[in-house]
């Protein structure tokens, strides 16, 4: 008995082997990746010993500020067509948070929503920005949350694009990548084992129109995801202890826009009246048959839902 549990053994770790070696997807190269996905607007700043944060600061210097925070496993990117359609009348800054995009790793290796708070701040008080508008998709959007309840003197308006925030949303269903990020030791392989079609199928849940989602896109994000330091620092979010939701309401009155597709299935539209019940002057907008993504799936639709909200607010930021 005790020789066919060990030959047992002996075969699920040949299995898990040959695995390793057919599917193994190294790091991407720093250099190529910053070359490829980087742009004349790419600047990189300095952190201190901790890490050097890639942003992009666009549009007129003396324009209305609106800061964009991108979701997990995300990158500012997401973010293009609508930064495109602002910066002739805004200035526009979007960052990479640590563990995403080209800023990569954060050595301090603590990816809490406090933290992408704190680097939120940081960023903007080197950037000299005291008064801005804050938008965030996903995780982004609910890192934008938790910083206008830190911050709500610097945060003129807020614009929450399918964010998280909720503490329990019902009828969600993560795609596979993120579920399988959350086993123990499968997880752990996720760091080195990273299957480009594992990254286009969770990409393609993410649509409500799944053809919309081109090979360019995929590639980017299988990628980005694979940019030094980007994968563990994923596995070290998804095994940490899930954080508690901010419930409470605004401390002060805010101009709010919530978005959301009616099709997300990884974060129900019922998440959208959640945030409304918290912000009651708040406005929404429901997208029928979109995904996760409005800002990448419908970019001219939504940024234009944007623009007339932004131009209610007062100019004088």
């Amino acid at each position: 008995m005790r020789r066919c549990v060990k030959w047992g053994l002996g075969l699920l770790l040949i299995a898990i082997v040959g695995l390793c070696f057919a599917y193994w997807t190294p790091d991407t190269d720093k250099a190529a990746m910053r070359a490829k996905y980087g742009s004349p607007a790419s600047q990189y700043l300095n952190m201190g010993d901790a890490f050097v944060v890639h942003y992009r600061d666009e549009g007129p210097r003396d324009a209305p500020v609106i800061v964009l925070i991108h979701g997990s496993n995300s990158f500012l990117q997401t973010w293009d067509d609508w930064a495109t359609a602002l910066t002739p009348n805004y200035r526009v800054i979007r960052l990479d948070l640590p563990g995403h995009g080209l800023t990569g790793d954060y050595r301090v290796r603590s990816y809490k929503r406090s933290d992408y708070v704190d680097v939120i701040d940081a960023v903007t008080k080197k950037l000299r920005v005291s008064r801005f508008v804050l938008g965030g998709n996903s995780m982004g959007g609910g890192v934008a949350w938790a910083y206008a309840h830190q911050y709500p003197f610097k945060v003129t308006g807020l614009v929450l694009v399918d964010s998280t925030g909720e503490p329990e949303p019902g009828n969600s269903s993560p795609p596979l990548a993120f579920r399988l990020a959350r086993v123990p030791v499968v997880g752990d392989l996720m760091a080195y084992i990273t299957p480009r079609s594992l990254v286009a199928d969770g990409l393609r849940a993410s649509f409500g129109d799944p053809a919309k989602v081109t090979d360019a896109k995929i590639d980017r994000y299988w990628e980005l995801l694979r940019y030094p330091g980007n994968r563990a620092a994923t596995l070290f979010r998804f095994s940490a202890p899930r954080e508690a939701s901010i419930t409470a309401p605004l401390p002060q009155p805010l101009p709010t826009l919530i978005m959301w597709g009616k099709e997300d299935k990884l974060i129900p539209v019922t998440s959208a009246a959640w945030f409304k019940q918290r912000i009651p002057a708040a406005e929404v907008v429901i997208y029928p048959g979109i995904g996760h993504l409005p800002m990448e799936e419908i970019p001219d639709r939504s940024v234009a839902d944007l623009k007339l909200w932004l131009a209610k607010l007062p100019r004088a930021q």
